[in-house]
């Protein structure tokens, strides 16, 4: 496979074949391209305007959907609060997250708290719980050829995503100014998740850290999503699926005057999976780098103390 630009992977090839291209991608990028997803196209239509509509509100209104202590899990995140681990300069960037609901008395409730939702723009609520719910599906669906490309049975993380705290974020990047400072929109890093689906990446500046050293830009087709492995995935596989160093650079010229929106939906474990290397992806060329298991949520709760989304 070459390592110049990624495959572009139709979901509706056959079964075993996307698994093969699925994982190749995955395994020499750490990164695929997907098309053919199948989420609503007037759904994410409607999400991008809604995602404009409620990041235009004023600051203090955005800000009154801010749930300090939270670490940034549900509801809306300032611009500026988020650091890259190791980096010396915050993001130029806010969000807002939108994560599953459990019913009352549910027994991962204490490390997934209930949601929030504006007051404005009206739809905001019904629109991004129907997009949760399909981005949730497509993740499943990628996850089971993952498993099969790994040898396991198709249905292997059924049981190890059940009420997962995946999260969905709307994210968005405002106009860069002069005065940046040495940040960057989104400094170098890697995501916690198992996997990441992306959408909204047609918008040049995201780019990832190829195994040679060089930035690859990534670029999909109009209506595809990106695809990426998180920590989580590369822990469980002894790093056989690379969680792959990633950034979103600053525009050029006129591009620095416009917004950039973007929506990855992290996908996670549920909080009380035990996070434990694969007898599969452990050889004696590739011994076990975590013979200690950790639970999703204990892992979590590390990096996000690392990025600056909890003390």
């Amino acid at each position: 496979m070459s390592l110049e630009t990624l495959p572009v992977i139709s979901l509706t090839s056959d079964p075993q074949s996307l698994s093969r291209e699925l994982g190749d991608s995955f395994e020499t990028f750490g990164f695929a391209m997907v098309r053919d997803h199948g989420i609503d196209p007037v759904l994410i239509a409607r999400a991008w305007d809604l995602t404009a509509q409620f990041f235009a509100l004023p600051e203090a209104e955005k800000r009154t959907n801010h749930l300090a202590g939270q670490g940034g899990a549900r509801g809306y995140t300032p611009f500026g609060t988020e650091i890259a681990k190791g980096a010396e300069h915050r993001d130029l960037k806010e969000f807002w997250h939108v994560g599953r609901d459990l019913p009352a008395g549910h027994p991962l409730s204490d490390s997934m708290p209930p949601n929030v939702w504006p007051d404005r723009p009206d739809h905001f609520r019904e629109t991004f719980e129907a997009l949760y719910a399909q981005f949730d599906v497509v993740g499943a669906r990628i996850l089971s050829r993952i498993a099969v490309w790994l040898g396991l049975d198709e249905h292997w993380f059924d049981p190890a995503i059940e009420d997962g705290n995946s999260v969905m974020r709307l994210l968005h990047y405002p106009p860069v100014s002069d005065n940046a400072a040495g940040s960057i929109r989104a400094g170098a890093h890697e995501d916690i998740n198992l996997i990441t689906l992306l959408l909204g990446a047609e918008e040049a500046g995201l780019e990832l850290l190829a195994k040679d050293g060089r930035w690859i830009g990534v670029s999909p087709p109009e209506g595809a999503m990106v695809v990426n492995i998180g920590d989580m995935l590369q822990r469980l596989t002894n790093h056989v699926l690379p969680s792959t160093t990633h950034r979103v650079r600053n525009p050029a010229g006129e591009r620095a005057q416009h917004s950039r929106y973007s929506m990855p939906f992290f996908l996670h474990l549920r909080s009380d999976f035990p996070i434990e290397t694969l007898p599969g992806c452990v050889t004696a060329q590739n011994p076990d780098r975590y013979p200690t298991p950790i639970t999703a949520d204990e892992y979590l709760q590390e990096r996000l103390r690392e990025i600056g989304l909890k003390k």
